[in-house]
């Protein structure tokens, strides 16, 4: 398999999808699997069982996956945009 375009730290605009136009930077990368993690991206809720931190239990809201063909970093991204004589997002 081929490296990926992106890499942890990287900051990234998501291209597709619900978060279409945020920017944030990338937490992990899951090259298994084709994913990253992407800080303030893609937010889901987890509900957690009751522990010493959470003695009620809690609802603990992450960042979820997206698929690295929805993510570019966020340079290239720049470049293309003035390329097109378009503002940048």
């Amino acid at each position: 398999m081929a490296g990926l375009h992106v890499k942890k730290g990287d900051e990234i605009v998501v291209i597709a999808g619900v978060d279409k136009g945020k920017r944030g930077k990338i937490i992990q990368v899951i090259p298994k699997k084709q994913r990253v993690r992407v800080e303030g991206v893609h937010l889901i809720k987890r509900h957690t069982r009751k522990s010493q931190n959470h003695p009620q239990g809690a609802i603990v809201e992450r960042e979820g996956t997206l698929h690295i063909s929805n993510v570019m970093r966020a340079d290239r991204f720049d470049a293309r945009a003035a390329k097109r004589g378009a503002p940048a997002a």
